[in-house]
């Protein structure tokens, strides 16, 4: 059979293996097949490509796939599960660095011989170029904010959008000009570095409570430039792969957005995650009730049907074995328990789908926000473990700042147990009215702790 068609097939297998593995990535009980299929997808394209185009010896791509291995498998196991927004940040920058880096590369093998630029090719390289240098810019920028290297408040000064559309203008004049002129590297290389400006300036006007949907956006943004800097080389898999990509980002941003009941262009413009009010709101100021371990665990183990939401708090503690070992134990007893996922609980999507997922939490007791909201009205105990924002019943009144938002309407069960630090503010920064209702209990403590103490009062109870 011809080399050729055998080298078609082969992508065409790989175009299979993302489609399907993507597909399985929507269940947490499929993810983990899902991403080696795709993995290996990514691998069956590159092989392809370089044996196609006769890119690299053999010995240089053996290398390569052993390194990204090694860094891969180092990261996937020392990665903290609170950070894991940040490596996504970075992941897409690298993305999308990548991706301007061949479409530059591109660029100095057609125009660096003194050949002008096909007007499609030139297009294309242009917006290879652009969004990846603006994905790679900004994907650090906002590592640096959820990482707390760079300020989580709004940097803004005057003019600031007027700058950037003048910038943004600039850079396509000189997009048309390298497209449609005599092409020249130094031209090149302005566009790129204003394309990293750009990048910049787009995300520090973002307050850090925000910087998850901008780390989905970006997401999107490197799929993007994968699949312009496909159509420059004529790479029918990187198109397919990089559209995929570019789309499953814009859908989990708009999951996001959704979720918090925001437009992207709020999330963009208004600020909204700023840090500055935080410190100078002030919470607990109404009465609550709390509870210690030996009388939470009494409320728990003589219920008959127990919901937990975990938060972002339930990660920072790496609490969820503990959780775990108090689930099974009221199971044990006949309690009923089940798990509400909040979309955008802890710091992404599926952050606790993932953080239950490792201490072995069956799929079938997680449920989403439109499965497990109906239940709640018949649900003696919901315990909340590090959730804020996402349970707050000021959601429901027009003139909060959270006004719409989709929340857990855990306020409804007949009692609220919240584990917790303090009466913080959440992201949102306002105080959380289910604090201080008649069915809640506050449990203070570190999560970790307070659940080991929590395992040892069921079991004696």
């Amino acid at each position: 059979m011809d080399t050729t068609v055998i080298a078609h097939l082969a992508l065409l297998a790989s175009a299979f293996l993302f489609v399907s593995g993507i597909k399985q990535l929507s269940s947490p009980a499929t993810a983990r097949s899902g991403n080696a299929r795709a993995a290996l997808a990514m691998l069956v394209a590159v092989v392809v490509t370089v044996l196609q185009n006769e890119i690299l010896s053999w010995p240089i791509v053996a290398a390569s796939v052993v390194a990204g291995a090694l860094a891969g498998s180092f990261l996937a196991r020392t990665i903290k599960m609170t950070a894991m927004p940040q490596l996504v940040a970075v992941f897409n920058g690298f993305g999308g660095g990548a991706s301007a880096a061949v479409a530059g590369a591109e660029f100095l093998r057609v125009a660096g011989g003194g050949a002008t630029l096909p007007a499609a090719e030139g297009a294309t390289i242009v917006l290879g170029t652009l969004i990846g240098a603006v994905t790679l810019s900004g994907s650090f920028i906002a590592y640096g904010k959820l990482q707390g290297i760079v300020t989580g408040n709004p940097v803004v000064f005057p003019l600031q959008k007027t700058a950037n559309a003048i910038l943004f203008l600039g850079i396509l004049v000189a997009g048309a000009a390298l497209t449609v002129g005599d092409p020249t590297p130094e031209m090149y290389f302005a566009l790129a570095g204003a394309a990293l400006v750009l990048g910049v300036l787009l995300v520090i006007p973002i307050g850090g409570a925000d910087m998850p949907v901008v780390v989905s956006l970006l997401n999107s943004y490197s799929g993007l430039a994968a699949a312009a800097t496909g159509f420059a080389l004529g790479n029918m898999i990187l198109i397919i792969a990089g559209a995929l990509v570019g789309a499953s980002g814009l859908i989990l941003t708009q999951i996001m957005c959704k979720a918090m009941n925001r437009s992207l262009a709020n999330v963009a413009f208004g600020a909204f995650g700023a840090e500055g009010p935080k410190a100078k709101l002030k919470t607990g100021e109404r009465p609550v009730r709390d509870v210690d371990a030996e009388q939470a665990a009494m409320i728990l183990a003589y219920a008959s049907s127990v919901a937990v939401v975990p938060g972002y708090g339930l990660a920072v503690a790496q609490a969820q074995h503990e959780l775990k070992k108090v689930c099974d134990m009221l199971q044990e007893r006949g309690v009923t328990v089940r798990f509400g996922i909040h979309p955008v609980a802890g710091r992404m999507p599926g952050h606790m789908n993932v953080l239950l997922a490792e201490a072995d939490v069956s799929y079938d007791q997680l449920l989403d926000l439109d499965e497990i909201n109906p239940e709640f009205g018949s649900t003696d105990v919901v315990l909340v473990v590090g959730a804020n924002d996402v349970v707050n019943p000021a959601a429901r009144d027009p003139d909060s700042v959270i006004a719409g938002m989709p929340i857990l309407d855990v306020d409804r069960a007949r009692s609220v147990i919240v584990m917790k630090r303090s009466l913080s503010a959440g992201f949102a920064g306002i105080d959380n009215d289910l604090f201080y209702m008649d069915n809640t209990m506050m449990f203070f403590g570190d999560a970790k702790q307070a659940m080991s103490d929590l395992v040892r009062e069921v079991r004696e109870a």
